[in-house]
C-alpha cells in the first residue's frame, strides 16, 4: 500500500510529455497547447486607419475651431473599410472616412463626424482635433517580429483570435494523449439495452469518458470487457500499440471476479503498486506492458471518480504538457459536518462557492454516485481527525 502523493508521483513519472505535434483548424484549436512561438509577420493594424465615422483633415489646418469659428474644408473624396483613398490631402481639404478605414497620406487625424455638419462636397467643422489625436498608427497593436504567444501557451478564445489576426488558419499544437478506456463485471450492461435480473447499467465506463471530454480529450477506444482475464488481456493488448494511457474500472479488489492481478500476470507487466492508503478506490492497481500505463481504478462509482481526479488527471497533464487536468486545491470552510470515526485518509464529495463548502444530503458511500451532482469539488480529510464539524478549516480539490 502506498500513499496518495506517492502514487501521484511513481505514475507521473512513468509518462512523458507528447512532443509529436499536428496542425489543426482554429475552430477545432481550443484547450489545445501550442507548439511553437506565433510571430507577427506584419504590423497590425497594417496601415494608420481611423477610429471613428468622421473627415480626415491635418491637424494643423483644424487650430482654434469652435462652434462659433468654424472652418471649411472642400470634400475631395470618400473612403470606408476595405478601401484606399489614392490621393494626398493638401491644406484645407478633408475625406469623408469610416471606422477602420485607412487614413489618406497627408493627414494626421479624423474629425468625429458629430463635430461636423456633415457636408457632402464642403464639410464646416466644428473642433479643433491635434495631430494624431483620433488616429491609430499603423502596428498600434503589434509590430511585425513580435512573439504574440509562446510555445506551450494553452489556446484560449483570445488566442484563437490573435492566431487569426496573424493570418493563420492552423495552429500547430502538441498531439492530444492517446486514451483507451474499457469497464469491466458480468453484473453490468450498457445503456440502452434490457435490463435484467440482476444486471445494472455501465456508468463507470461513461463517466470516465465524460470527464476526458470535459477537457479536450475524446478517448480512442470505450469499451465494455466481461470479466474474464484471458479476454481482458487480449482487449489490452489490441489497445496498446496506440494507447499512451489505459484506464480500467473494476477487478482490482481480491474476490474471485477481481481479475486484474491475473491479467497482470497474463500480460508480463511490471505492477507499480496496489492499494491507496485512502477512502473511496483504496484497492487501486498500476502497471506497466508495453510501455503504456494502465491505471486500474476501482469498479465503486465514487471509488472511480475520486481516483479519476486524484490520480489520473495528473497523468494526463503530464503527457499532453496541459495545466488545465492538473488538479487545484484550496482552504475552504466547512457549512456542513461529517462525524464519521477516522483512521484512513478520506475524500468527500462537495460543492465549494466563495471559500465555503457543504456536503451533498445522501449517503457517502462508495457504491453511491447520485449524491455526485452539483458537487464541485472534493474535501480531504486526514486519517487522525474524526471526521469534520461545520466550521473547521479543510483542504478543498476543485473538480
Amino acid at each position: 500500500m502506498v500513499q496518495l502523493e506517492e502514487a501521484q508521483e511513481v505514475l507521473k513519472n512513468t509518462v512523458h510529455f507528447i512532443e509529436e505535434t499536428e496542425k489543426v483548424v482554429l475552430s477545432n484549436a481550443i484547450g489545445r497547447v501550442l507548439a511553437a512561438d506565433a510571430v507577427a509577420k506584419v504590423d497590425q493594424p497594417p496601415f494608420p486607419r481611423s477610429p471613428l465615422d468622421g473627415y480626415a483633415v491635418r491637424g494643423s489646418d483644424t487650430k482654434g475651431l469652435t462652434k462659433e469659428y468654424p472652418g471649411t474644408f472642400r470634400v475631395i473624396g470618400k473612403i470606408y473599410a476595405g478601401e484606399v483613398f489614392e490621393g494626398i490631402i493638401e491644406r484645407g481639404e478633408a475625406v469623408r472616412i469610416m471606422t477602420g478605414a485607412p487614413i489618406p497620406d497627408g493627414a494626421d487625424t479624423v474629425i468625429r463626424q458629430e463635430w461636423t455638419d456633415y457636408g457632402e462636397d464642403e464639410v464646416r467643422i466644428y473642433a479643433e482635433s491635434k495631430p494624431y489625436q483620433n488616429y491609430c498608427c499603423q502596428g498600434e497593436d503589434y509590430k511585425k517580429g513580435d512573439i504574440l504567444l509562446k510555445k506551450g501557451t494553452v489556446l484560449d478564445g483570445i488566442s484563437i483570435a490573435i492566431l487569426a489576426s496573424l493570418g493563420m488558419k492552423e495552429a500547430e499544437v502538441y498531439r492530444l494523449p492517446n486514451i483507451a478506456v474499457i469497464s469491466t463485471g458480468d453484473e453490468v450492461v450498457q445503456p440502452g439495452e434490457p435490463l435484467k435480473s440482476g444486471k445494472i447499467y455501465d456508468s463507470n465506463l461513461h463517466l470516465l469518458y465524460g470527464r476526458l471530454a470535459e477537457i479536450g480529450i475524446r478517448p480512442y477506444a470505450s469499451v465494455h470487457s466481461k470479466d474474464s482475464a484471458p479476454h481482458m488481456a487480449e482487449t489490452i493488448k489490441s489497445f496498446v500499440d496506440q494507447a499512451d494511457l489505459i484506464i480500467t474500472t473494476g477487478g482490482v479488489s481480491v474476490g474471485e471476479k477481481d481479475i486484474m492481478h491475473e491479467v497482470a500476470e497474463l500480460l508480463g507487466a511490471e505492477k507499480l503498486f496496489w492499494r491507496v492508503d485512502l477512502k473511496p478506490g483504496a484497492p487501486t492497481l498500476s502497471m506497466v506492458f508495453e510501455n503504456t500505463l494502465i491505471i486500474c481504478l476501482s469498479g465503486n462509482p465514487f471509488g472511480a471518480a475520486a481516483n479519476f481526479e486524484l490520480l489520473v488527471r495528473g497523468v494526463i497533464g503530464k503527457l499532453s504538457g496541459n495545466p488545465r487536468w492538473n488538479m487545484d486545491k484550496k482552504k475552504a470552510v466547512m457549512q456542513t459536518g461529517f462525524p464519521k470515526k477516522g483512521g484512513v485518509r478520506r475524500f468527500l464529495r462537495a460543492y465549494h462557492e466563495d471559500g465555503n463548502v457543504w456536503l451533498p444530503a445522501g449517503k457517502h458511500v462508495s457504491g453511491v454516485f447520485s449524491s455526485m451532482i452539483g458537487c464541485n469539488c472534493l474535501v480531504e480529510v486526514p486519517e487522525d481527525k474524526d471526521g469534520v464539524m461545520k466550521g473547521d478549516s479543510v483542504w478543498i480539490h476543485l473538480l
